[in-house]
């Protein structure tokens, strides 16, 4: 019998000659279940206060910070931190390059993943989900794949050298509606990337393009693939209060799904392609469903139930078992697309609280108290 060693982040495993190695997990990728996450209004909120009710501590915590850092996000992350580690949990650090791609240099990376291996020595694992949903047209980062991958590349080459505890998640928007028109940051078909997105090269970007391979940055880079699930309503424009229909969560990550107002199967196959054929680890970094209190239709609890029915059952878990952590957007948020805040939580009403509770399936779910086990002794935390 061999016994093979494992990098940290990987779990050891036995080997017998005469079989088939296990493939390696991805950094802090678990051996089995799905790390339970939320995403909380940290202004508003806090991690202590969101298990106490909920009555058992998130796996993953997820925050949004500019990057590079200012002196005042340094402390606002040293506090985000603080509180994770407080509930013996890891984070989820989305970085906002909201001044250019260009200004995350190899220098800039090399600061950023030497203050990560603090974090992880300091006990707390961390996801960087570095300027999501790429491919969309609201965001400065956005559509721009040379320089993109450019940045992502250079992050990813200094997480993997000066940590073991950290791993890279590339999140790329649900391509339903791609290219995304009218947005600020749509790509120009003068500009120098126009012809990468242009990927059946007909002269126009729609669903008929892949919208995102190419913004992927390679496997040597990429250690988990994600991807936000929004239920908005049925149909454009967003605002109604619909129940979700059935199977809507998997046949958007799938490139199955028709919607009301349009055909969507046009959209890749996400999870047979970066999951399945790339062999990633998949992450739901933000899910959750829209109320809109200005307006009549389906109730708060039939919507909100029927989405978390769905992305918490166990068909999806039998049928997309790379899905490896799902987190709630437990916020209020002004939302421009409905010109209105929106209460996506599930815990401030005590009727939504009682319900979510009851249906958790918590023995599919890894918290706080179950994660695996990272330290240099496990192979994994």
């Amino acid at each position: 019998m061999l016994v093979i060693l494992m990098p940290l982040g990987m779990a050891a495993c036995t080997v017998h000659p005469e079989e088939t190695a296990i493939p390696s997990l991805a950094r802090l990728e678990p051996a089995s279940g799905t790390y339970y996450g939320v995403h909380l209004d940290w202004e508003q909120d806090t991690a202590a206060a969101y298990n106490q009710r909920l009555g058992v501590p998130a796996a993953v915590y997820v925050a949004f910070f500019p990057f590079p850092f200012s002196e005042t996000d340094k402390a606002n992350v040293d506090a985000f931190i603080g509180q994770v580690a407080a509930e013996e949990g890891m984070a989820l650090i989305t970085l906002q390059p909201e001044s250019g791609l260009d200004r995350v240099t190899a220098a800039v990376a090399y600061d950023f993943a030497g203050l990560m291996a603090e974090y992880n020595q300091s006990g707390v694992p961390v996801f960087v989900r570095f300027a999501h949903e790429m491919n969309g047209s609201w965001y400065s980062w956005g559509q721009q794949p040379t320089d993109y991958i450019r940045a992502f590349r250079t992050l990813a080459e200094a997480i993997h050298q000066r940590t073991a505890l950290s791993a890279m998640l590339w999140a790329p928007n649900y391509g339903g509606g791609y290219p995304f028109a009218a947005g600020r940051y749509e790509a120009s078909p003068q500009s120098s990337d126009f012809h990468l997105l242009d990927t059946n090269q007909d002269g126009h970007l729609d669903m008929s393009d892949d919208m995102y391979a190419p913004y992927y940055p390679g496997d040597d880079a990429v250690d988990w693939v994600g991807m936000s699930v929004y239920h908005w309503g049925s149909q454009y424009p967003w605002g109604e209060n619909e129940i979700p229909e059935a199977g809507k969560f998997t046949t958007q990550i799938t490139g199955a799904y028709i919607g009301l107002d349009s055909d969507h199967r046009p959209v890749p196959d996400f999870y047979q392609t970066y999951v399945e054929k790339h062999g990633k680890p998949m992450a739901i970094p933000e899910t959750a469903a829209l109320y809109n209190p200005d307006l009549g239709g389906d109730t708060e609890l039939d919507i909100k139930q029927a989405w978390w029915w769905q992305v918490f059952s166990a068909e999806v878990a039998e049928d997309v078992p790379g899905i490896k952590m799902i987190s709630w957007f437990e916020a209020r948020k002004y939302e421009s697309e409905v010109g209105t805040t929106l209460d996506w939580t599930v815990t401030s009403n005590p009727v939504l609280l009682q319900a979510y509770l009851d249906d958790l399936p918590r023995s599919r779910l890894l918290f706080a108290t179950n994660l695996p086990d990272f330290s240099p002794a496990g192979n994994q935390k």
